[in-house]
C-alpha cells in the first residue's frame, strides 16, 4: 500500500520526532564501545588499575575491596605515619588509616568511566570542554553508520548478515566461557528463578513493556519503513512472528550471558549479586568490564564484549538513520538521485548535532534525552496505531488488504490483539508512566527544574504533530458540519491503493454503513466470512 488514511499522517511526523533523536544521540553509545575496544589492547587492562592520571586517591581496585570494609559510604582515609594499625590503599603508597569520615571508596572501573571517558563535570549547567578522544570516536561511529547505508537498502541487507549474526556468535562464546566459572549457577539460579511479588509493582510492568518498545521498535516508524522495501506479496504476518520471538529471544539469551559471568564476579569479591547489578550504561561500561577482568586472558574477553556491543548497536542504528533519510528521499524526489551524497551529508550534520554529547556534561544530556524521549511516545503512538487501524480504518478492510496481498485475510487472535488487548496494554502503560513518574537522575545527580521542564517537552513534542495534522485534515474535508467534516477526514482517500496497476482493479472499497454499530465490531473481529 502506498500511504495511509491521511488523518493518520500527523502519526508519520510523529514517529520522526524520537527517530530522529535516536539518530543523533544514540552514535554516541557506538562511540564509548569504540573506545573501550581501543583500550581493550592495552596490558594491563586501564580500568583495571589505580595509577592512572584520572584516578582519585580513593580509587579501589575493584568492588571486593569495598565489599571487604562493609559499607562504601562510611570509611575514608588519613594521612598518617604511624606504624600500627595501618591499611594501605592500593593506589597511595604512604600509610592510611581507615576512618569514619562519610567519604566513599570508587571502583577503578568506575573512576575511568566517569573520568577518563566521560570527563565528566559537575552537572547540566557545567557542560565544560569537548572531549577529543569521544569526538574522534563518535566520527568513527558514524563513518561505520554511513558505510553500512551508503547504498541505502542494498548495503544494509548485506551488512546485517555480519552485524545481525556477529552479536549471537560472540554471546555463544562469552556464555560457554561464563559456564564454565565458579559461581556461574548462582548468577542463571537468580536470572531464572522468578520472584513473583514483583508482579505487584507497576514500575516492573512499565520497564518489562518500554523494553519491548525498544527491542521490537513499535511505534517508531523504523519498521514500517524497513518493511516498504518488501515485495508487495511478502508473507508480513510470519515476519511479525517471526520477528518477535527472535528479537525477545535475543534479549533472555543476553541476559543469561551477562548474569553468568556477573555470578562468577559476585562468588570472587563476596559481595551479594544484587549489589552489583547496575542498570543503564553502567552495566555495559562499568560492571561487566570489571567482571570480564577477573577472567584469565582479559584483553581477548574485554575485546569480544565490546565488539558485540558495537554490532548491536550498528545493527539497531543505522536501520534508524536509513530510516530518516528514507522519509526524505520519498518526500523529495530529487534526493533519490543523489541520495549517496544526501546520506554523507546527513551523517556529517548529525554528527556535528551530536558533538553536544562530547562534551563533559554530555552524559547529563544524553540521560535527559534518553529518559523523556520514549517515556510516553512510544505508549501513545502504539495505541493510537492500533485504533487508527482497528476501529478508525477497521480490521476488516485492514485484512481484505493483506489478503490482497498474501492471499489469506488476518486470523481472529491477531485482530482480537489489535482491537483491545495491545490498546487496553498501552493504554494502562501511559497511565502508569503518568502516575509512577519520577523525575531524571543520574547516579546521586538530581536535575533542575528547567531541565526537568525541558525533558517533559521532549515526551509531549512527538505528540504535537498528531493534533495539528488532525485539525488540518478536518478543516480541509468536505462537509457542511463538523460532523461530516470528521467523518470524512477519518475515511481513506482516494490515494489509498496498491502502487501495482495490476493490483488496483481489485482493491474496491466496501461500504458498510448500513450496518449498526455492534455488527461492525463483529464484523472487524469475525471477518466478513464468518459474521
Amino acid at each position: 500500500m502506498q500511504c495511509l488514511p491521511y488523518v493518520s499522517s500527523g502519526l508519520g511526523f510523529g514517529f520522526m520526532v524520537p527517530t530522529f533523536m535516536w539518530n543523533v544521540y544514540y552514535t554516541i553509545i557506538l562511540g564509548w564501545g569504540l573506545y573501550y575496544i581501543g583500550n581493550s589492547f592495552i596490558s594491563p587492562l586501564p580500568w583495571t588499575t589505580c595509577t592512572n592520571e584520572w584516578n582519585s586517591p580513593n580509587c579501589a581496585l575493584d568492588s571486593s575491596f569495598i565489599g571487604r570494609l562493609g559499607n562504601s559510604k562510611t570509611f575514608s582515609y588519613l594521612e598518617t605515619n604511624a606504624t600500627e594499625n595501618v591499611t594501605h590503599h592500593p593506589n597511595i603508597t604512604s600509610s592510611l588509616t581507615l576512618t569514619n569520615q562519610n567519604v566513599s571508596w570508587i571502583t577503578a572501573q568506575e573512576e575511568f568511566w566517569q573520568n577518563n571517558v566521560l570527563q565528566i563535570s559537575s552537572g547540566i549547567y557545567e557542560m565544560g570542554d569537548l572531549n577529543w578522544r569521544m569526538i574522534l570516536c563518535s566520527f568513527g561511529g558514524w563513518v561505520l553508520i554511513g558505510l553500512c547505508i551508503f547504498k541505502g537498502v542494498k548495503s544494509v541487507g548485506k551488512v546485517v548478515y555480519v552485524t545481525a549474526t556477529l552479536p549471537y556468535i560472540l554471546l555463544t562464546i562469552i556464555l560457554i566461557r561464563g559456564l564454565t566459572l565458579d559461581g556461574s549457577i548462582n548468577g542463571v539460579i537468580m536470572y531464572l528463578r522468578p520472584d513473583f511479588s514483583k508482579l505487584l509493582n507497576a514500575q516492573i510492568w512499565i520497564e518489562a513493556a518500554l523494553q519491548v518498545c525498544y527491542s521490537l521498535g513499535p511505534g517508531s516508524g523504523v519498521l514500517i519503513t524497513q518493511a516498504s522495501f518488501n515485495k508487495f506479496d511478502n508473507d508480513c504476518i510470519r515476519d511479525s512472528i517471526m520477528f518477535s520471538c527472535i528479537s525477545e529471544f535475543t534479549s533472555i539469551f543476553s541476559g543469561l550471558v551477562i548474569f553468568t559471568v556477573l555470578g562468577y564476579m559476585a562468588g570472587q569479591m563476596s559481595i551479594p549479586l544484587e549489589k552489583i547489578v547496575k542498570g543503564g550504561p553502567g552495566l555495559a561500561f562499568i560492571v561487566y568490564p570489571e567482571a570480564l577482568s577477573k577472567l584469565p586472558g582479559e584483553n581477548f574477553w574485554s575485546c569480544i564484549f565490546f565488539v558485540m556491543i558495537l554490532c548491536v548497536g550498528l545493527d539497531s542504528h543505522f536501520v534508524t538513520v536509513e530510516a530518516v533519510i528514507g522519509v526524505f528521499t520519498d518526500t523529495f524526489h530529487r534526493l533519490r538521485r543523489r541520495k549517496e551524497l544526501f546520506t554523507v551529508a546527513w551523517c556529517l550534520g548529525s554528527f556535528a548535532l551530536g558533538l553536544i554529547f562530547c562534551t563533559q556534561g554530555g552524559i547529563y544530556i544524553f540521560q535527559l534525552v534518553d529518559w523523556y524521549v520514549a517515556a510516553l511516545s512510544l505508549p501513545i503512538m502504539g495505541f493510537l496505531e492500533c485504533v487508527i487501524l482497528g476501529w478508525i480504518y477497521g480490521m476488516e478492510r485492514f485484512s481484505n488488504d493483506v489478503n490482497l496481498m498474501l492471499g489469506r485475510g488476518i486470523p481472529i487472535f491477531f485482530r482480537v490483539c489489535i482491537m483491545f488487548v495491545t490498546p487496553l496494554i498501552m493504554f494502562v502503560l501511559i497511565i502508569s508512566t503518568i502516575i509512577g513518574y519520577q523525575p531524571p537522575t543520574y547516579g546521586t545527580y538530581k536535575y533542575p527544574t528547567a531541565a526537568v521542564t525541558i525533558g517533559m517537552m521532549i515526551s509531549i513534542l512527538p505528540i504535537v504533530p498528531i493534533f495539528i495534522c488532525a485539525l488540518d485534515a478536518i478543516i480541509k474535508a468536505e462537509g457542511d458540519s463538523i460532523y461530516k467534516k470528521i467523518a470524512n477526514a477519518l475515511k481513506p482517500t482516494s490515494q489509498w491503493k496498491p502502487v501495482g496497476q495490476e493490483y488496483e482493479a481489485v482493491c474496491k472499497e466496501k461500504e458498510i454503513t448500513d450496518m449498526n454499530v455492534l455488527e461492525k465490531i463483529k464484523l472487524n473481529l469475525l471477518g466478513e466470512t464468518n459474521v
